[in-house]
C-alpha cells in the first residue's frame, strides 16, 4: 500500500520520445563513422558509449518522471455538506410551444444542465410531470449520470393531458430523506399552465418549514402555438386545436408559479436569454441550511517526480558535454 504509484500512467507513451532519441544517437553515430571513413581519416572516437548511455538514461528518467511517480502518505478524513435537490420539470404538451426557443422543453432542459453545473457537492434529482408524476432518477451527486437522465426527458414520457403539479411536489417531499436536517430544496420548471388547481393547498398540507421551493416560468406572455409532430418523420403537421377547432395559444401563467415560490418559502424566477434567472437561482440556495452528507477519505501522497526530473536533466547536461575525443 506505501509502494510507488504514478499519477499519469497514460503519459507512458512518452517512451515513444526515449526510443526516437536512442535511435537518432546511434544513428548519428554511425552516420558520422562513415562519412569519415569515405574522408579516409583515421579515427577513434572515445566515451561515445558513455554518451549514449548517459543520455538515454536522462531522457528514460525524465520520461519515467512524466509518469508523476508519487508514495502513500497517509488517509484523510474530508466531511462534505449539501443539499437535497429535486428538480420538477413541466413534461406536457404545452412545453413544446416555441415562443421560448427551440422550444420551452429544450430550454428547461439547459437550464437544469446549467443549474448542475454550478452544484458544487448537492445531491440532485428529476421528476418529471404532467397529469402525473414519477421518480425519474432519484438523488445523486454523480452529475454526468444526471445529464444522461435530463436528455431523455420529453414530452412523450407520461400520456394523458394535463399538467399537476401538486402531485409532483407531494411526491418530490415523500422522496426526501426525512432524517435530514438541512433544507430541502424544491425546483419547478414550467410555463404554469395548470389543469388541475390542487398545488397550493398540496403544498400547504405538507407544512414543513425546511422544504423550500423555486419556480423557474419558461414562457411568455403573448404566448405560441402547440405543435404537433409526425412521430415518423419529427416534422411538425399541424398546431393543437380547441373542441371549436381553433389553435390553442398557450401563455405563461405566472401568477401560480409565483404563488407556489411563496408559499413554498423560496423564489420565482422568469426565463431568460441571457440566463439570469440561474445565477439568481445558485446564489439563493447557496444560503440554505446544509447538512451532512458524506464522509471520504482522501489519499495523501508525497510527489516524487521532481527527484526523476532533475536527475535527469543533470545527466542528460553531462552526456552531451562529454567529449568525442579522436586520434587522427
Amino acid at each position: 500500500m506505501n509502494g510507488l504509484e504514478f499519477r499519469y500512467p497514460f503519459n507512458i507513451i512518452y517512451i515513444i520520445i526515449l526510443i526516437g532519441c536512442l535511435a537518432v544517437f546511434i544513428l548519428g553515430y554511425y552516420k558520422k563513422k562513415k562519412i569519415l571513413n569515405l574522408l579516409k581519416f583515421d579515427t577513434k572516437v572515445r566515451f561515445i558509449s558513455v554518451k549514449i548511455i548517459l543520455m538515454t538514461v536522462a531522457i528514460g528518467l525524465i520520461v519515467f518522471s512524466l509518469l508523476g511517480p508519487q508514495k502513500l502518505k497517509g488517509l484523510t478524513e474530508v466531511n462534505r455538506e449539501g443539499l437535497d435537490i429535486y428538480v420538477l420539470i413541466d413534461t406536457s404538451k404545452s412545453m413544446l410551444a416555441e415562443d421560448i426557443k427551440p422550444n420551452r422543453i429544450s430550454r428547461a432542459r439547459k437550464i437544469v444542465e446549467n443549474i448542475i453545473d454550478n452544484l458544487e457537492g448537492d445531491r440532485i434529482g428529476f421528476i418529471p410531470f404532467s397529469s402525473s408524476a414519477f421518480v425519474q432518477m432519484p438523488l445523486t451527486d454523480d452529475y454526468d449520470l444526471a445529464k444522461m437522465f435530463l436528455k431523455v426527458i420529453d414530452t412523450d414520457m407520461i400520456g394523458g393531458g394535463g399538467s399537476n403539479v401538486g402531485t409532483a411536489i407531494s411526491l418530490a417531499d415523500k422522496s426526501f430523506d426525512q432524517t435530514m436536517g438541512a433544507d430541502k430544496v424544491v425546483i419547478v420548471l414550467s410555463d404554469g399552465e395548470e389543469h388541475d388547481s390542487n398545488s397550493l393547498e398540496v403544498l400547504k398540507k405538507i407544512n414543513d418549514d425546511n422544504l423550500k421551493v423555486f419556480a423557474i416560468g419558461i414562457g411568455t406572455d403573448k404566448g405560441g402555438l402547440i405543435p404537433v409532430y409526425d412521430p415518423a418523420t419529427n416534422n411538425v403537421i399541424d398546431y393543437k386545436k380547441d373542441q371549436n377547432g381553433q389553435p390553442v395559444m398557450s401563455k405563461l401563467n405566472s401568477d401560480i408559479l409565483k404563488s407556489l415560490a411563496s408559499t413554498g418559502n423560496g423564489a420565482y424566477y422568469q426565463s431568460s436569454l441571457t440566463g439570469e434567472e440561474i445565477n439568481s437561482l445558485t446564489n439563493d440556495i447557496r444560503h440554505l441550511k446544509r447538512d451532512l452528507m458524506k464522509t471520504r477519505k482522501l489519499k495523501r501522497y508525497r510527489l516524487l517526480y521532481q527527484y526523476f526530473l532533475g536527475a535527469g536533466i543533470l545527466l542528460f547536461v553531462l552526456g552531451y558535454f562529454i567529449p568525442e575525443r579522436r586520434k587522427l
